[in-house]
Formats: structure tokens, sequence, C-alpha cells
């Protein structure tokens, strides 16, 4: 059995890196596809409305209320890119004065920037950040004309 170092100073010491860690890229990605699509819904208590319809037209609603709120402007993730965007820009800047430090400032800055917006899309996705307030009172409302009684977000 080999022992290997974690990270060696320069990609080139160590031939197929790059296509070991593109290689572990991918399963990482479907995941965080697949994480990314359970957005936070709006939880419906089961009124007689609800039971009547069954979940499956309810679900129906919530989508179709879902894509009024957005067509009537009404973002559910309003400012979240921007401020990926500035965590990013602030990691890259980091890992320049960390890689000056080590005495690559180049290859820091992009490790920075790198490891920042994976640590931003990582706690987005993660975090599960409520949709904008806007957002969920348009829907709330829209299934509450509906007939059902809209109780929260999860």
């Amino acid at each position: 059995m080999k022992n290997y170092a974690v990270l060696p100073t320069r990609s080139a010491s160590v031939p197929g890196r790059s296509r070991l860690i593109a290689g572990c890229g991918l399963p990482l990605a479907g995941s965080l596809l697949l994480l990314a699509c359970a957005s936070p819904k709006p939880v419906i208590y089961p009124n007689t409305h609800y039971e009547n319809v069954g979940n499956e037209a309810a679900q129906n609603d919530i989508r179709e209320c879902s894509e009024l709120a957005e067509s009537a402007g009404a973002e559910p993730s309003h400012g979240k890119a921007a401020a990926t965007a500035k965590r990013t820009a602030v990691g890259g800047a980091s890992g320049a004065v960390g890689g000056a430090i080590v005495g690559s400032p180049g290859i820091g800055a992009a490790i920075g920037a790198a490891s920042s917006a994976s640590a931003s899309i990582l706690s987005s996705v993660l975090g599960s950040k409520p949709p904008s307030p806007t957002y969920m009172r348009f829907v709330d409302r829209c299934l509450r004309e509906r007939g059902y009684e809209p109780m929260g977000w999860e």
C-alpha cells in the first residue's frame, strides 16, 4: 500500500491528480444539484379543503402559486447570488494574501476564490435559507385564496 502526500506544492509532481479531482467533483456536483432543488416549501394544515382535494392536488396548487409569485416579480432567492459573489471575491483576496506569504499569490487567489465559492454554495444549499419574505407572502395568500391554511415554510 502506498502513502501519498495530501497536497503537493506543484500539480505536475503528481501525474493525473487533476483527473482524480475532476472525477471526484462529478458525483459531488450531482448531489449538490439534487439538494439545490430541495428548496423550502409551505407546510399546509390538513383542513377540510386539503382532505377533500388530496396531497397531489395540493402540491400542484403549491407549484402553481409559486409560478404565479415568480411571474409577478417575487423571486424566491432575491439577493443570494450577489452575496455569494461577494464572499467569493473576499475569499480570492484572502487566498492571494495567503499565497503571497508562501510565494504564490496567483495560486493562492485561485484556491481562495474556489474554496470560498464552494463554501458559499454549500452553506446556501445546506443552510436551507427561507425564500424572500415577499415570495412567501405571495404564495401563502394564493394558497389561502384556494382554501388552504399554510402554517409556515420548511
